[in-house]
Order: structure tokens, then C-alpha cells, then sequence
């Protein structure tokens, strides 16, 4: 499981890979009349980092709650299983 400070550095992380990436640098490096597919270099490039990003955003911030729900989950059965052996009635 990530832990909360943990899952912060990663979202930081990956903030400043996304000014990296969108710095001007390297803007006009991709700011060429060729096309690739038909579609200019620079609007491939914007559209390729802007989707790489939000997808690993969303797996780190998805990792963490399934994290959480998977320790929830045992904490349930634990919970359920030290009422049974101490002969408490369960509610299922």
C-alpha cells in the first residue's frame, strides 16, 4: 500500500515531468512543418503528453485506493473472523 506521503511525492513527480515535457525547449523542438499521419508534429507531441500524464496520474491515484479497499477488505474478515472465535453471532 502507498502511503499517503508517498503517493504525494509520486503526484509532484509527476507534475514536474509535465513542465518538463510542456517546457518551450523542448516545444519547439516538435514545432516542424512535418505531419505525421497527417497531423502536425506539435499537436502530436501536446496531445501524446497531455494523454501519457492524466494516465499516469490516474494509475497512481487508482493504485492507492485499491490499496485502501484491499486493506479494508482484510480488516473486515479479521474483524468478522475474531468475532466468530470468540462465539459473538455474526450478521451474516
Amino acid at each position: 500500500m502507498l502511503a499517503p506521503s508517498r503517493t504525494r511525492e509520486l503526484l509532484v513527480a509527476l507534475f514536474l515531468l509535465g513542465a518538463v515535457l510542456l517546457a518551450p525547449p523542448l516545444l519547439i523542438i516538435f514545432n516542424q512543418a512535418a505531419r505525421v499521419f497527417g497531423v502536425p508534429t506539435l499537436y502530436l507531441y501536446l496531445f501524446t503528453v497531455w494523454a501519457v500524464l492524466i494516465a499516469l496520474v490516474a494509475f497512481a491515484v487508482e493504485r492507492r485506493h485499491a490499496a485502501n479497499d484491499l486493506a479494508e477488505a482484510d480488516a473486515n474478515v479479521a474483524d468478522k473472523e475474531s468475532g466468530e472465535a470468540a462465539g459473538e453471532p455474526s450478521d451474516a
